[in-house]
């Protein structure tokens, strides 16, 4: 508890990433199961995120990549996931840190999650320490997205 009170909002943030970073643990050590696959979303300008500089060029904000078919090597840390894919018949190797996810969506099942853009600092997926208080602005959200924007015509 913080002085100011419980901040539900930075604990909603870690929950629902571990969610994510349980669910892409999982598919690094089994792969992908059935017909799931992921679309994840992510701010690029992140000051950990790993991206070439022509993709950065090319998606200057964010990127959605697609787990799917065709990645390799995804790795799972606590504080990110890396992966190598193809863009255009050119390879590229990521890392995105999971405080720079915007979405998560597994389409398969429905299932989404959309985080708040704020970037909660000095917090790893698995750290359950105290959180310093915030300002009641900066505190993080999820909200369930919606999927028709990831359906096939």
């Amino acid at each position: 508890m913080t002085e100011t009170g419980l901040n539900y909002g930075v604990m909603m943030q870690r929950a629902l990433r571990r969610v994510m970073c349980d669910a892409l643990r999982q598919v690094s050590a089994d792969g992908l199961p059935g017909d799931h696959h992921f679309y994840i979303t992510y701010d690029t300008r992140h000051a950990a995120a790993v991206i070439p500089d022509w993709l950065a060029a090319e998606y200057p904000d964010q990127i959605t990549i697609v787990l799917q078919h065709e990645f390799d090597d995804l790795e799972v840390s606590e504080d990110g996931f890396s992966v190598r894919m193809s863009f255009g018949d050119r390879p590229a190797s990521l890392f995105v840190p999971f405080d720079a996810v915007l979405t998560f969506v597994d389409p398969s099942v429905e299932f989404g999650l959309k985080f708040d853009a704020t970037e909660i600092e000095d917090e790893e997926i698995e750290d359950e320490a105290q959180v310093a208080p915030e300002d009641e602005a900066e505190r993080g959200s999820a909200d369930v997205v919606s999927l028709d924007q990831f359906r096939k015509s």
